[in-house]
């Protein structure tokens, strides 16, 4: 499942219910791309738009998707030549916390 920042219900109510229903319960459960298709596609997109909050949600919720953190990497590695060294190399780190944060 996934994880709705506490301050989003108390709020912007219509915002959690939106994010719960539309996104996560419709968008998300669409069975034309599985899960892990939509993690990698959410991922490079986050990665390109330097959300930093949002793509450590969507890395964790990438492995529970079903990717390795070999895969992980490697889209990371891959998309260092689109978005950036910088923004790449970040996600790395991010990647590691999330990793290190598992394992514990």
């Amino acid at each position: 499942m996934f994880s709705i920042p506490e301050a989003l219900p108390r709020l912007a109510p219509k915002l959690e219910q939106l994010t719960r229903e539309v996104l996560f319960g419709d968008a998300w459960q669409r069975a034309v791309l599985s899960p892990r298709e939509r993690s990698l596609i959410t991922i490079a997109a986050l990665l390109g738009q330097s959300r930093p909050h949002a793509l450590e949600f969507h890395l964790r919720r990438g492995l529970d998707n079903g990717l390795s953190a070999e895969e992980l990497g490697e889209l990371l590695t891959h998309l260092a030549f689109y978005v950036g060294w910088p923004s790449a190399t970040a996600a790395l780190e991010q990647l590691d916390a999330v990793l290190a944060d598992q394992t514990r």
